[in-house]
């Protein structure tokens, strides 16, 4: 019994630093910058200025009033449940067109899953060279006959709103296929044979069946899209830096430019704790709706 005591304890203690070591990261990397980024809020922090002072509630009294973090939330926002919907309805798509096992299928899972793997920020450069006026898309269109001259894809507000759109949509359609097929992976074969001896065809077989046993996937697949349009910066940076005129300008960006151009980290500090407010609330919302779901079906 000893050895087998000792050896217990050397596991555990072996689990115990392991535990320490990723709580220790979880305070360093997420709760201390948290916390400082808090205690920012309510200074007037300036990095050009050697001392701050305490400002109370006044930055966030200012957020309130802030008419362009408003737009920036409205444009986030807005981004955030389209591009949501838009991924999630093209993860379900691929996913059943991908749910087989055969080598070339595997190897096109791959290939759907690339645009999550890659950098926002190339990404971004990527397709401003295929959406800029003289760019691949105008050329294409314009030899087909479909327009007559360039389209300002980055140029006008909506225009802009619908590219970062699709963009942002074609990145996170790798991470939501990936959850969905997963999900279909576990939908028991017996259900469908059942279904389909009792004479359902193909379309109600996937609303009757697939769709509903898709709901613990469906769950996470939207929560993390919100979550991830929510906090977007690199891929609007580079493809519009907020223009023009600051119509795309997401509240993640407007943080940036505030702590960076305007040096102003004590306000840009208060609306990331707006923004950090914000998210959760979404999140625990719609997580909560759809967890209720999952239970009703």
């Amino acid at each position: 019994m000893r050895p087998r005591t000792s050896r217990a304890r050397r596991e555990n203690s072996g689990l115990f630093g392991i535990a320490a070591v990723a709580f220790g990261l979880y305070v360093c990397f997420l709760v201390l910058p948290l916390l400082l980024s808090l205690r920012s809020s309510f200074t007037n922090e300036n990095p050009l200025r050697a001392t701050s002072s305490f400002v109370g509630l006044e930055n966030y009294r200012e957020a309130y009033g802030d008419e362009q973090l408003r737009a920036s939330l409205v444009f986030t926002l807005v981004l955030a449940v389209g591009v949501t919907l838009a991924a999630n309805a093209i993860g379900v798509l691929f996913a059943l067109m991908l749910n087989r096992t055969t080598l070339s299928y595997r190897v096109m899972r791959t290939v759907a899953f690339l645009p999550q793997v890659l950098s926002g920020v190339i990404v971004g450069f990527v397709w401003q060279t295929i959406l800029t006026q003289d760019g691949l898309l105008n050329n294409v269109l314009q030899r087909l006959g479909l327009i007559d001259e360039p389209f300002a894809w980055l140029g006008s507000p909506n225009a802009a709103l619908f590219s970062i759109g699709v963009v942002v949509a074609w990145i996170l359609s790798g991470f939501t296929t990936v959850v969905y097929l997963a999900a279909l992976q576990n939908i028991p074969l017996e259900l469908h044979d059942m279904a389909a001896m009792d004479g359902v065809n193909r379309r109600q077989r996937f609303f009757r069946v697939t769709w509903p046993m898709l709901a613990p996937g469906t769950t996470i697949s939207v929560t993390i899209s919100l979550i991830t349009v929510l906090k977007l910066y690199d891929v609007i940076a580079v493809l519009t830096g907020g223009g023009p005129a600051n119509s795309t300008q997401s509240t993640a960006l407007y943080i940036v430019q505030l702590a960076f151009t305007s040096d102003r980290f004590g306000y840009a500090s208060s609306v990331a704790m707006v923004l950090l407010v914000l998210s959760a609330v979404i999140a625990l919302t719609v997580t909560n709706t759809l967890r209720r779901r999952e239970v009703n079906l």
